[in-house]
């Protein structure tokens, strides 16, 4: 019997329930897909705890990567026996096996195992708007990039390095900072003693970096606009610590008559020639050697509140997955 995690109100991680579910045959455009790894993501305890609501019951996650089982009618970009990955749709991913839109499934290339599939969807498409859409990067640019030693500053870094971009990156210990200095990041800044703003402002001689990556919100606002040159951007993509609240727009101004954008994968993501582009120049990075992700942290399906608490803790690095 296929299984899957559901919520049936929201909370901490105990909120995520084991449950017995069915699974039917796919409708129209739709593919039913048998998950052979599972991504976690920081988007997943927003879901479970209620800061982005919703309907419930409801299953939960939004990357993983397996083989299609069965399609509907009208799709033909993929078929049975096809090793697939994805992120985005419907939330659902944290099951054995579930019917979604074949629209979001892109193709696993040769080579790259599906472990390594799951942990690149999610994360490595957003390394990709952010540096090749939201603030495309140039060689020579010098950036800051806050939780680099995540599993989208893992990524990150490893681009950062292979575009010619100085990254700069903030991490919460020395460990922290060995892992995100070995995939690439320049300056690492443990944030837990050091300044980042006076450590950044060092490092760029006074001048301030074009462009601040933040998936951290609350901890790093309004610190991380001292950081950015005059008429920087401030890219803020995700809440690991909170949402960054609200603020008069004035603040940009004072600051340097600065730039701020909240982007989300979903809009970048509309179409399945997008969403393919993007999959396949990440995956073509892999494949050249120039970023190599691995599953640092592994836990059973049914175990997806350890991996939940494991995450909210800040006691991971890099990426995370349930296995079914």
């Amino acid at each position: 019997m296929p299984h899957a995690i559901r919520i049936h109100s929201p909370g901490g991680p105990e909120a995520l329930v084991y449950d017995e579910v069915a699974v039917g045959a796919p409708g129209a455009g739709q593919a039913r897909v048998r998950h052979t790894a599972i991504g976690v993501n920081y988007i997943d305890t927003y879901h479970r705890s209620g800061l982005y609501p919703l309907p419930l019951p409801a299953g939960i996650g939004s990357e993983a990567a397996g083989v299609v089982e069965a399609v509907g009618s009208g799709v033909d970009w993929v078929r049975p026996g096809d090793r697939v990955a994805y992120c985005g749709g419907p939330p659902g991913a944290y099951s054995t096996e579930r019917v979604m839109p074949a629209d979001r499934l892109v193709k696993v290339p040769d080579g790259i195992d599906d472990v390594t599939a799951a942990t690149l969807m999610l994360k490595g498409l957003t390394a990709q708007y952010l540096f090749r859409q939201t603030y495309p990067l140039k060689s020579g640019e010098t950036i800051l990039f806050h939780a680099a030693a995540g599993g989208v500053g893992l990524i990150a870094c490893q681009w950062a390095r292979a575009l010619g971009v100085t990254m700069i990156g903030t991490v919460g210990s020395d460990e922290k900072a060995a892992l995100a200095k070995a995939n690439g990041c320049a300056h690492p800044i443990v944030y837990t003693r050091e300044d980042f703003v006076a450590r950044t402002k060092e490092l760029t001689g006074g001048k301030g970096v074009p462009v601040v990556y933040d998936g951290v919100g609350k901890d790093t606002f309004p610190a991380s606009l001292d950081c950015l040159a005059p008429r920087g951007l401030f890219v803020s993509y995700g809440n690991a610590s909170g949402p960054v609240p609200p603020f008069s727009i004035m603040l940009l101004a004072q600051k340097g008559s600065l730039y701020a954008t909240r982007p989300t994968l979903a809009t970048f993501t509309t179409d399945r020639a997008s969403t393919t582009r993007m999959a396949d120049e990440v995956f073509a990075l892999v494949q050249e050697g120039k970023i190599r992700m691995e599953a640092r942290q592994r836990f059973a399906l049914k175990d997806a509140a350890a991996a939940h608490r494991a995450l909210e803790s800040r006691a991971t690095t890099g990426a995370t997955v349930l296995l079914p």
